[in-house]
């Protein structure tokens, strides 16, 4: 086969002569033709299909456009689906080379059975080894199993159970209800500090949440003051008709990482947090606590 050189780039050319790769289509074709899929194996002669590669790869050296080269991989591929077909049909001696006698006659020489069961005795590789060596000037080396010696059995995850479900609703409900009631003692504040506790980050965001409730439901309302701060006071939610003479609610989404956390913690001077610490939560799932 034609050996290529990995620096030198492929000589790929759009403007190949026309009169060129008309002849190179032509030839390719006419041994594509030769090399059909409907040609037998017995039609055709080992040393013809040798014959046919090298012819393929001198017109290979005038190939410069893919059209060219797909019907140069056509012809090895018929030429390589014929050889296999050969190889299959070769024949030693008087007799065809039958796989699953000689499977059979190699399981007898290991010491099993003819017909190979779940219950047969041990097979003698090392023997079969030993003859396979002697043929066969291979160094024997060192080879790596596929996959690991011990796979360890992965844990169902825990199932979530109703009451789990219930339990955190409950949680989440008696926050929002404190919440509300802190806001209502404190009247108007700034957003930041009301929901900013300056020494956990987690539970500022944990505040925000709860406090999305109370504006969701219309208890609660947020404007921007003449200083352009954002303040939040407790409010009567809407009626049906109230809603039904044109009265809307409208929520935001917010914007609430660490650095805007820092950012509002030295800007309002926060020093100490409207809503008390909450002790670290712990959720039960199936069978186990997380906290």
């Amino acid at each position: 086969m034609v050996q290529f050189d990995p620096n030198v780039p492929f000589p790929y050319d759009p403007d190949q002569d026309a009169a060129e790769k008309r002849d190179i289509r032509k030839k390719y074709r006419a041994l594509e033709k030769r090399t059909g899929e409907q040609l037998r194996p017995q039609d055709i002669r080992a040393a013809e299909l040798v014959e046919q590669v090298e012819e393929a790869d001198e017109l290979f050296q005038k190939v410069k456009n893919p059209t060219e080269a797909t019907l140069d991989s056509t012809v090895l591929r018929n030429v390589s689906s014929i050889s296999a077909q050969k190889a299959r049909a070769m024949k030693l001696g008087s007799a065809a080379f039958d796989i699953d006698d000689f499977v059979s006659k190699l399981a007898i020489f290991m010491g099993g059975r003819h017909e190979l069961a779940d219950d047969a005795s041990e097979l003698d590789d090392i023997e079969v080894g030993r003859r396979a060596l002697a043929k066969s000037r291979r160094v024997p080396v060192m080879g790596f199993m596929l996959g690991p010696l011990s796979v360890e059995q992965k844990k169902r995850a825990q199932e979530i159970k109703e009451e789990d479900i219930q339990r955190s609703e409950n949680e989440t409900t008696k926050n929002v209800i404190k919440i509300r009631e802190i806001l209502e003692e404190s009247g108007s504040v700034n957003l930041f500090r009301f929901v900013v506790n300056p020494n956990d980050f987690a539970q500022s965001v944990e505040n925000i949440f709860y406090l999305s409730f109370l504006i969701r439901d219309g208890l609660c309302a947020l404007e921007i003051d003449d200083h352009g701060e954002p303040i939040i006071f407790l409010c009567e939610a809407p009626s049906a008709q109230d809603r039904a003479d044109g009265v809307t609610c409208h929520q935001i989404v917010m914007e609430f990482d660490m650095a805007t956390w820092k950012r509002a913690i030295e800007v309002f001077e926060i020093t100490e947090s409207m809503i008390p610490q909450r002790p670290a939560a712990k959720t039960r799932l199936g069978g186990k606590w997380y906290g």
